[in-house]
């Protein structure tokens, strides 16, 4: 099925909020005339002033007469409009890191499996132990969450996917973040994602790669599932 086309107007309104998001335009900011976006769009001058008519709505330029659209400065932005845009644009890189670690972390479990020394087990129970310690602290087992899956990275021994998971631990954590406060308001999901993790240690530490790689993909699964949850609490909120 294919989708509807966007309306002129509205492939201005989604490319000017792009160029705020990614600094581009700053608060401040002027944007070009009416002629130059219809020139750069390639559209009538009528979709730039609906797509300027409803940038201002959204509180995020305001129109000077006689002077021009400006971009408003951070203490006249509509908080909440931007927060959505913000918030847009942060879930669509949660849900894109979530493909990328099921398909690097099902990868890396198995060959952890196979690899593993004596050091890179201890690291990676180390680290269940805190998230079992720390279940009822954010930060803290957030950080040891983080801590066991980057284990297993490790304990791969392939460069590259340890430079990969090195380079992208931030967005890393924003996956793991982004259900935590969920996961931790329902104590038998707490548990169970404990118990989730210690179902992988165990395949990994017994050598089977195969339901090492299988315990990963299911909880990788879930914690999108959980995510997608997350955000249809929030939007009923």
């Amino acid at each position: 099925m294919t989708q509807p086309k966007k309306k002129a107007y509205q492939v201005i309104v989604d490319q000017i909020n792009e160029y705020f998001l990614n600094g581009k335009l700053k608060p401040g900011d002027k944007l070009p005339t009416e002629r130059e976006l219809a020139s750069r769009f390639n559209v009538s001058r009528t979709s730039v002033r609906e797509a300027l008519r409803k940038l201002e709505i959204k509180g995020i330029i305001e129109i000077k007469q006689g002077s021009g659209s400006f971009i408003k400065t951070s203490e006249n932005l509509a908080v909440e409009e931007i927060s959505s845009t913000i918030m847009n644009a942060e879930k669509k890189l949660i849900y894109e890191m979530l493909e990328f670690r099921r398909m690097l972390e099902v990868e890396c479990a198995s060959l952890a499996s196979q690899r593993a020394t004596s050091e890179d087990l201890n690291r990676i129970r180390e680290a269940l132990e805190m998230m079992d310690h720390d279940k009822n602290d954010v930060e803290l087992g957030l950080q040891a969450d983080l801590n066991f899956h980057i284990s297993i990275v490790y304990a791969s021994h392939n460069s590259i996917f340890l430079q990969l998971i090195k380079t992208l631990s931030g967005h890393m954590q924003d996956t793991i973040r982004a259900t935590r406060r969920q996961i931790m308001a329902n104590p038998k999901r707490n548990q169970d994602t404990i118990n989730e993790h210690k179902e992988i240690y165990l395949a990994i530490a017994t050598g089977d790669a195969d339901q090492a790689a299988q315990l990963m993909e299911k909880h990788i699964i879930q914690i999108r599932k959980e995510l997608t949850e997350s955000l249809l609490n929030h939007i009923g909120e």
